[in-house]
């Protein structure tokens, strides 16, 4: 009988010690991005977490911080810390890792596309590869790219048709190469994080911003601070997700398998949501009371003269061969 006890008592040992070894084997992931929770950014992000924690029966987890919290509010900061292993993951725009690899501008050249298919061509296709190549020698593996779309301009001052319309207008930019647009059309740029900027519309400190309709100015309300928008397609931002190199390093070729996997589903996903919410946007805001204008083929062509100027710059900053590819590619989808 007191074997029979003790048998017992050495097996529910041997059960709360297996226990604990799942417990300690299981992994949190910690994942920062720029923007609020209820943007395709934020879900693509946890739709990332529940099909890795999926595929690896829980042992891997993701917790998701929006608002670039882990970075101290700096949407900047993020693709650094994650290239030094001091953050695990990253869902951010290629604009705000120019700081970092300013060969990231590319993708947001004033009119460099017109299409989802143009930009398809790119970010699903050998430049996207190129611009990974790029991004891990400064220690960010990209998984997979997904979307934060067409920047279209808002503001409370004056409906905006034309280059002249944008000249005095005090606009908030997410980083350097549009403060070089903005500086091009006449406008009064300021970087501000975006954290900051909800307020700084509020408060009148800035008259507008520029940001996709789907990812951003529907889900974090823009329409109720701003009154006027102009649909004019000017720049292109895709987000991507990336892990950091020292963390993938340390992952099983199955497991790493498992996570790429897991992020190429779940950005798919995501830019298909933004891609479905911009296109209902424009009659969305409508009727939230913006006034909306969308240009003329002429009148996009006066905003694209007006900006040669920044989109030559920055080309000049990018390195003709990533520019060449870049416009193969576009070519090749007309």
């Amino acid at each position: 009988m007191k074997a029979a006890k003790l048998g017992g008592r050495a097996l529910a040992a041997l059960i709360a010690g297996a226990l604990m070894l799942g417990t300690a084997s299981a992994e949190t992931l910690r994942l920062s991005h720029n923007v609020g929770d209820t943007t395709t950014w934020h879900k693509g992000a946890e739709k990332f977490g529940e099909l890795l924690s999926e595929a690896t029966d829980g042992e891997m987890t993701v917790r998701v911080f929006p608002n670039a919290q882990l970075s101290g509010g700096d949407q900047m900061k993020q693709a650094e810390m994650v290239g030094r292993g001091a953050l695990d993951l990253v869902v951010t725009s290629a604009i705000n890792v120019t700081p970092l690899v300013p060969e990231m501008a590319i993708f947001s050249l004033p009119y460099l596309y017109s299409s989802y298919d143009e930009v398809d061509a790119t970010t699903q296709g050998a430049p996207g590869e190129m611009m990974a190549k790029i991004l891990l020698e400064k220690g960010i593996v990209v998984l997979a790219w997904g979307e934060n779309g067409f920047r279209e301009l808002t503001n409370n001052v004056r409906p905006v048709k034309s280059p002249e319309d944008m000249k005095g207008l005090n606009m908030r930019v997410s980083g350097p190469m549009y403060i070089d647009v903005m500086n091009a059309l006449g406008a009064n740029p300021t970087q501000m994080q975006w954290s900051e900027t909800l307020t700084a519309l509020q408060q009148g400190v800035v008259d507008g911003q520029e940001n996709p309709i789907g990812a951003v100015i529907i889900p974090q309300q823009v329409y109720e601070m701003q009154k006027y928008l102009t649909a004019w397609h000017y720049s292109y931002d895709p987000v991507f997700l990336g892990v950091s190199k020292a963390k993938w390093d340390s992952l099983d070729a199955e497991t790493q398998e498992k996570m790429r996997k897991a992020a190429i589903e779940a950005m798919a996903w995501q830019r298909q949501i933004s891609r479905e919410a911009t296109a209902s946007g424009i009659d969305f805001l409508r009727e939230k009371g913006m006034e909306v204008y969308e240009p003329t083929a002429e009148e996009l062509q006066a905003f694209r003269a007006a900006t040669k100027p920044a989109f030559d710059k920055w080309a000049g900053k990018v390195g003709p061969e990533i520019v060449k590819a870049f416009q193969s590619a576009i070519v090749g989808t007309n």
